[in-house]
């Protein structure tokens, strides 16, 4: 295996590894907020009455939508598309609402200990939604770079189709067989099984379309180069 491949597959776990650790510790932070934002809206109503459990809706109903902006923004900054305003608008305010409505009790009690201890978990999660789409962003790139590195240091023999030897039956000698598919061939596969949140990688080219390692690594360069185009 050509020297930079082990390179790319490790970052790529680490990409991955990242990626989790961000949205687990963005979970953790709007679950712990959960508490704060119900009392806040419930305002001393008694505990199962209609009023109390409806406010057990509104710091989901902030959660979910921000969860959706974080998850778009990841995909539409990998091709490098610019949201619009109302998009980072609808982010810092469902991020604003969060903490208002978990911090309001704390400011109104002037107690500095409420104020720190309420304002840290939304603040984790504000850092973590900006972070989360740069990491990995840029994780990938670095991905993609490793690929390429590997696919200019290390050319593979045969550019044009991956081929297989077989013994020959009429002697000791071994012969290529005749079965042979082309570069174009294992391109159109990789093509037909890639979606957005597919990470292109020699591992993944050979689990999707069944190559030899050693032509997965060009694969994956140019299947990276057209998928990474604006």
């Amino acid at each position: 295996m050509p020297p930079a491949l082990p390179e790319a597959e490790a970052v790529e776990q680490v990409r991955r590894q990242v990626d989790r650790l961000c949205w687990t510790g963005i979970l953790l932070g709007l679950a712990f907020t959960m508490t704060n934002v119900q009392q806040f809206a419930a305002n001393g109503a008694a505990a199962w009455s209609l009023p109390w459990l409806a406010a057990w809706l509104l710091d989901p109903m902030v959660s979910l939508v921000l969860l959706a902006i974080l998850r778009a923004e990841q995909v539409t900054a990998r091709y490098g598309i610019r949201t619009g305003g109302w998009v980072r608008a609808a982010k810092w305010f469902t991020l604003a609402a969060t903490y208002v409505m978990n911090t309001w009790e704390a400011y109104a009690d002037r107690s500095a200990d409420l104020v720190v201890l309420h304002s840290v978990p939304p603040l984790v999660v504000f850092v973590a939604a900006e972070a989360v789409t740069d990491l990995r962003d840029k994780l990938s790139a670095a991905v993609r770079t490793a690929i390429t590195n590997a696919a200019v240091t290390c050319p593979v023999t045969s550019p044009e189709a991956d081929t297989e030897r077989t013994p020959d039956p009429a002697g000791d000698r071994t012969r290529d067989t005749k079965r042979r598919t082309s570069f174009d061939e294992y391109l159109n596969r990789a093509r037909e099984a890639w979606s957005p949140d597919a990470t292109v990688t020699p591992a993944w080219i050979r689990e999707v379309t069944g190559c030899s390692r050693g032509l997965s690594s060009r694969l994956a360069s140019a299947l990276s180069a057209e998928v990474t185009q604006p």
